[in-house]
């Protein structure tokens, strides 16, 4: 696997497709790795340069415990590549980073897909009596350093959601949410400390004029979903799609069903 040596940290990337084709940039949520784009790379590559990572905290990429800026990282992977401007893909953690990149560097962001997340700064919002109770658990696992408990309790809490269990669903599915997880218990003693956005995206979200599509399982958690529609009021160029059968997870839920929209999309804007 490719690694860009970097201040303080060695970064993991891996690229598929064409250098010569629109460039499209792949960021993971926060309870996977760039592996969890796997079932869309094929249909995305055969017409895009793709690039996914994993950014500080997460999967195969080695960090220092030392401030940075997640902004920085992607920039250092672009230029390390020759990607001027590329669409930025992002689910969950990945969703915030794209937001807060297209703000800070407007001319490296040709387009915006965001998935299951919302806008650094946003405002906390009020939890469901479950969503609170799961929420306690993951605490509690983290106040034991039980770190294998807390892997477990966190993937079966985004990749089903907080009203559906685990045993209703796709074994398959479930046991590569569990797959895409486990390697960043490695990082669970040692967390990242990105620094933020200064002023965060929340508020300012009316300046990013790039297309934009933002996505959201019907089964994400509450909070998520308010998100999305914040989202859909404040960029002034969004398309949203609710995936009706997935949680946090949609591309590898519903793959199909996401890879088509995304194409679609990016057809349709000519990225």
């Amino acid at each position: 696997m490719p690694r860009l040596t970097v201040p303080g940290a060695d970064l993991a990337f891996e690229t598929d497709g064409r250098a010569s084709a629109p460039a499209v940039l792949l960021l993971p949520t926060g309870v996977a790795t760039m592996r969890m784009w796997d079932p869309q790379i094929a249909e995305l590559a055969a017409g895009h340069f793709v690039v996914r990572m994993d950014p500080r905290g997460s999967g195969a990429t080695r960090h220092d415990d030392v401030p940075y800026s997640d902004r920085d990282d992607v920039r250092s992977v672009l230029d390390h590549l020759g990607v001027e401007r590329a669409t930025v893909v992002g689910a969950g953690r990945g969703g915030t980073i794209a937001l807060d990149l297209a703000l800070e560097s407007p001319e490296r962001v040709s387009g915006l897909v965001v998935v299951g997340s919302g806008p650094s700064g946003y405002p906390e919002a009020d939890l469901t009596t479950e969503e609170h109770r799961r929420i306690d658990e993951l605490d509690a696992a983290i106040a034991a350093s039980d770190t294998a408990l807390l892997m477990r309790l966190e993937t079966a809490l985004w990749a089903a959601g907080p009203l559906r269990l685990e045993s209703n669903l796709d074994p398959r599915f479930v046991a590569l949410a569990h797959e895409l997880n486990a390697p960043n218990a490695i990082h669970a003693d040692h967390p990242a400390r990105p620094e933020p956005l200064e002023p965060p995206a929340y508020g300012r979200l009316g300046d990013i004029r790039v297309p934009a599509l933002v996505v959201v399982g019907d089964y994400d958690l509450s909070a998520t979903r308010a998100q999305y529609e914040h989202l859909l009021d404040a960029l002034p160029a969004a398309t949203g799609f609710r995936c009706h059968e997935a949680a946090h997870l949609a591309n590898i839920e519903r793959q199909a069903e996401f890879t088509h929209v995304l194409l679609d999309w990016l057809g349709e804007h000519g990225l």
